[in-house]
Order: structure tokens, then C-alpha cells, then sequence
């Protein structure tokens, strides 16, 4: 088997050289996307076409990357005793994360829908490849966790472009992050980033599902911005 790391190309998507211009119109429908990207927990069990799969990894590695390492790699998680090993994974976490709170927010907690892995037909792991040699270290001395954030940036990319396609994808985070390793078999030197849910969902929401159910509203940006 080839490994990322002697993957050599100088291959770009098949399109248009000329700098494109994103007029208002596209500005728009930009924002649009990014109001209506939702975490999905709440799937169809329709199959999703494995060429849409296919797809939106590959428009997943066009993510910018320090040093232009390109350091995710995705796992598709199809069968159904690892599935299960990692849905046990979530119940034990859950219920070590109920405890930390107390009262009716422990209550809020415990009636919220966290994962969909009992509905939705594709769940895809994604990991950072903490030991490889592509990029040459390029801009990690001083932030090695730069090579985790490259990875994070291809989720988003695969986040958004799910959207574009009407598939919803649901990030699960309350997981055993090395008992999805070891179920999953990969490398010790692979650091979870993302285990995603991914289908299309039951129903679309503007406004996300922890403010809806009263966990979290919006923080205006400009409490969240300084000037220097």
C-alpha cells in the first residue's frame, strides 16, 4: 500500500485557471451556507451514494495545512461491531460528562440528543497523522498543533460541502478518544480529530439545536474581539 507520505503530485482539480469573482449574488448565498450549516443529529437512514462520499473527501483535502502537510486521514467506519464499540464508547463518556453537572442543567443535559449513530447510514473518523514526514515540519516548531488544526479545517471544508449537497453531518466529541483508535485499528501516532455522522437529515434549522433547546445562544462577535 502507498503511504500519504510518498504520495508525490503535482495534480489540481480540473478547473477553470482564470481567478474567479464572487459577485453579490454568491456573496450572499455564501452567507446563506454558512447560517444554515447545522450539527445533525437527527438522520434519515436513506443511503448516501458512495461517489458522494468519495466526493466530499476529496473536497475535504483541498484544506489549507501547515506546511502543506495535509495530515488528515479518514477512516470510513462500516462495520457494525466497531460501530458498536464506538457507540458504547459514547454511552460511557456521556455519562461521565452528565456528572460533572448539576440540577436542571444536569437535567437539560441529559434530555439533549448528542450523537446520531443509530441512524445515520455513514459515520467517517478522521485523524491527524502526528508523525507524518510530509511538509518537512514546516511551520510546526514553535505550534505543533498546527498540524491538528490542518485537520480541523479539512472537517469544515467537508462540513460545508456536505451542506452544499443537502447531506447533513453531525460531530461527535463525547467518545474514548483512544478506544476509537484501537477499535478502528490505526496507527498509535494518528490523534482523533472527528468522529462524523453523516446523512441526510430529517429536517433543516437556521438556528442551532443547543440554542433551540436552551443550552447556548449566540455570542455577539464583537464581545469576542480585541483591539490592540
Amino acid at each position: 500500500m502507498t503511504k500519504p507520505d510518498q504520495i508525490a503530485t503535482n495534480s489540481a482539480p480540473e478547473t477553470d485557471l482564470t481567478p474567479p469573482v464572487f459577485d453579490q449574488a454568491f456573496q450572499k448565498q455564501f452567507i446563506n451556507l454558512l447560517l444554515w450549516r447545522r450539527d445533525v443529529r437527527r438522520f434519515r437512514t436513506d443511503p448516501i451514494p458512495k461517489g458522494d462520499i468519495d466526493d466530499l473527501i476529496k473536497e475535504a483535502c483541498l484544506a489549507p495545512s501547515v506546511g502543506n502537510c495535509q495530515p488528515w486521514r479518514f477512516v470510513k467506519v462500516n462495520d457494525p461491531k466497531r460501530r458498536k464499540s464506538i457507540r458504547d464508547s459514547f454511552e460511557r463518556a456521556n455519562n461521565e460528562a452528565l456528572n460533572d453537572y448539576h440540577g436542571e442543567r444536569a437535567k437539560l443535559y441529559a434530555s439533549l440528543k448528542l450523537q446520531g449513530m443509530d441512524q445515520a447510514p455513514v459515520q467517517l473518523a478522521v485523524f491527524a497523522d502526528e508523525e507524518t514526514e510530509a511538509g518537512m515540519g514546516l511551520g510546526r516548531k514553535t505550534m505543533p498543533e498546527m498540524l491538528d488544526y490542518s485537520a480541523v479545517a479539512a472537517v469544515q471544508l467537508l462540513w460545508l460541502a456536505a451542506r452544499v449537497k443537502g447531506i447533513g453531518v453531525g460531530w461527535v466529541s463525547i467518545l474514548e478518544p483512544d478506544v476509537v483508535g484501537k477499535t478502528l485499528d490505526v496507527p498509535d501516532h494518528w490523534r482523533l480529530i472527528a468522529y462524523l455522522c453523516i446523512g441526510y437529515p430529517e429536517e433543516d434549522h437556521v438556528v442551532p439545536e443547543l440554542v433551540r433547546e436552551g443550552w447556548q445562544d449566540r455570542i455577539d462577535p464583537d464581545a469576542l474581539t480585541l483591539e490592540r
